[in-house]
């Protein structure tokens, strides 16, 4: 790839030291992303600047118009501190015609959205769980669709914030008290879905119109008891020490038939379609011991750090970290975003 002017766009707490030395594993998982990408791209030979960004637009507006980069590498998950504001910076770089890595406005909107997202689903018969809304502020019942054990979580936060094994309920009093819970601590609607025990596998993808899959990757809960192996929490995720006094890693998806893999890539490539997404994303699966496969969600511009689920997936079938970073950029540099088309 030639060489590149990028703007690596990332939140302003999050611009990474030029060095890991001094810090604690701890400290370096919270800008890990951001240091692995900027690493990468700076050893490839490319220009990059780094911008912070929290609610200051006009900043970003100066580095586009002063610097004039080829293109900007997104790896903004809010903006000023709100989840889904993040889709609102991409329609920017659209308005200012900045090419730019990732996904597109209205994929962001429509995946970020867990609700709207499992409607669409629905609605193109992909299977995900049974589910129901219950806003903040509002009185509401159980709807008979919906059978015990259930999940709540919040309807738009992601990075598994709200979730514990509380999350997962077998009565209505515990209903009530977590929906409670989600609506007090995340300020956010909460989305109570079907449980669906099984194995949870994660499948990556690339692409704009042509679309391609990363092999079938596995969340293994190592020796955690039954009753706690059911769901990703926040501590399965990112506590270093939790995970490795229980063993939990993800890794290639093992025992799975051919049919299994084909199927599962091509329920990502119907999500990914549904949904309007491009760049590049993530898909949860559950799948349980019948072989019936459930979505649970769809990620958009998914935690590109080198040593997680989405990078070492791609590296497992010959795409090396810096192959990989440079395949996004090409994708962002060739999408069709509006204004390209209206100029011919």
């Amino acid at each position: 790839m030639r060489k590149l002017k990028i703007l690596l766009l990332t939140h302003e707490s999050l611009v990474p030291p030029d060095s890991l030395e001094g810090y604690t594993d701890q400290q370096i998982n919270e800008w890990k992303t951001e240091y692995d990408v900027l690493t990468e791209l700076g050893n490839a030979g490319h220009e990059v600047q780094v911008l912070g960004l929290y609610d200051n637009l006009a900043d970003l507006r100066h580095a586009i118009r002063s610097w004039q980069p080829d293109i900007a590498f997104n790896l903004l998950q809010e903006f000023q501190g709100i989840i889904t504001y993040d889709q609102h910076i991409v329609a920017y770089l659209e308005l200012m015609r900045q090419p730019y890595t990732g996904c597109n406005p209205r994929g962001m909107m429509l995946s970020r959205d867990k609700v709207l997202s499992k409607q669409i689903l629905a609605w193109h018969r992909i299977p995900t769980p049974q589910f129901s809304t219950f806003r903040m502020g509002r009185a509401y019942r159980l709807p008979r669709k919906l059978k015990f054990p259930l999940f709540v979580k919040s309807a738009i936060e992601d990075a598994s914030l709200g979730i514990s094994q509380a999350s997962i309920v077998e009565d209505h009093a515990q209903l009530r008290e977590r929906i409670e819970f989600i609506h007090e601590s995340t300020r956010t609607d909460a989305l109570v879905e079907e449980y669906i025990e099984g194995r949870e596998f994660y499948v990556g993808v690339c692409g704009n119109e042509r679309l391609s899959t990363f092999p079938v990757w596995e969340m293994d809960f190592g020796t955690l008891p039954q009753v706690m192996a059911g769901i990703a929490t926040r501590k399965v995720k990112w506590d270093f020490d939790y995970q490795k006094k229980h063993g939990i890693r993800t890794g290639r998806a093992e025992g799975l038939a051919p049919a299994d893999h084909d199927r599962l890539g091509r329920l990502t490539k119907r999500i990914y379609r549904a949904l309007h997404m491009t760049g590049y994303a993530r898909m949860d699966f559950r799948m349980r011991a019948d072989g019936s496969v459930y979505v649970l969600e769809a990620n958009c511009n998914p935690n590109l750090a080198w040593g997680e689920d989405f990078a070492e997936s791609a590296h497992s079938e010959g795409v090396d970290y810096r192959r990989l970073l440079h395949r996004i950029i090409r994708l962002g540099l060739n999408y069709r975003v509006e204004w390209r088309t209206n100029d011919g």
